[in-house]
């Protein structure tokens, strides 16, 4: 995976325990300042447009409508100044996605808003793995916060209540009503989420990567990402990932991403700057 990142650095890998893998990633340091202008340049020049965008329309843009459909992207994602929203957190688990296990968004969330500033509700990914077996569906949940403990108090019961058969199968009604029929794999995944689907096949077929960020007093601490680094907060990373096992339950597999921040409001704040002036594009 190490090699597959384009910016965001690993601190930890594991497929194991196969019920809850665990991903630690740090965005990294600069000068010895945490790389705040970074992980916003990198969000939005690899990942803002297939975020936003329909599949078709993503497959469209050339170097004649780039600018245009980055501005109309930026815009999509909301026309406000409240930082607190999940919108970049969504973002963020978007692009890792990509480029940790080259997952294919399905659909974008966002797109389907019905107003600027709406959120909206159910998973806050929707990717798919292709393979020569099939269709793997990964459908994300995120907590974009400062605390780890909140952002587990907040994300289990959500979890837990995603996979109830009524949410699960409404929430797979809307998904198949906004697949771009030009995705590669449309009819694989509207027969996957079909009614006469048995979730019991389907749930083989699921992973649930869920995103925390947090702030850590040991990203403030340290000035370069190295050895020493990943030594000292590799156990807190650990001790995270027990505690979130300790507290979810879950009939489908699930892949935890930690990544510790050195101030989300001041990364929040560095993203909503992105995101005005690229609306301006």
């Amino acid at each position: 995976m190490k090699d597959k990142l384009k910016f965001l650095k690993l601190i930890v890998h594991s497929e194991t325990p196969p019920e809850c893998g665990i991903t630690g990633l740090c965005g990294g340091y600069e000068l010895k300042e945490w790389r705040y202008n970074q992980f916003a340049d990198w969000l939005f020049d690899e990942h803002l447009l297939d975020f936003a965008l329909k599949y078709s329309e993503f497959k469209m843009v050339d170097g004649k409508s780039a600018p245009k459909k980055l501005r109309e992207a930026a815009k999509i994602i909301f026309q406000t100044d409240n930082i607190k929203r999940g919108e970049f957190g969504e973002l963020l688990l978007h692009g890792i996605l990509k480029e940790a296990y080259d997952t294919i968004p399905a659909i974008s969330k966002i797109y389907f808003k019905d107003g600027p500033n709406e959120t909206v509700k159910g998973f806050d990914a929707v990717h798919v793995i292709a393979d020569d077996e099939g269709l793997e569906l990964w459908l994300g949940e995120v907590k974009f916060y400062n605390d780890f403990y909140r952002a587990v108090y907040d994300v289990v019961p959500e979890i837990e209540a995603h996979f109830e058969k009524i949410y699960l199968r409404n929430e797979f009604a809307a998904i198949t009503n906004k697949i771009d029929k030009s995705f590669p794999h449309y009819d694989k995944l509207v027969k996957l989420l079909d009614p006469n689907t048995s979730l019991d096949d389907v749930f083989k077929a699921i992973c649930v990567p869920v995103l925390l960020t947090y702030d850590s007093p040991l990203v403030a601490k340290h000035r370069e990402f190295n050895e020493a680094y990943v030594n000292e907060i590799l156990p807190e990373i650990e001790a995270n990932h027990k505690a979130f096992l300790a507290k979810v339950k879950c009939p489908v597999k699930i892949h935890l991403f930690l990544c510790p921040l050195e101030d989300k409001a001041k990364l929040s704040k560095t993203l909503l700057d992105k995101l005005a002036a690229w609306q301006k594009i």
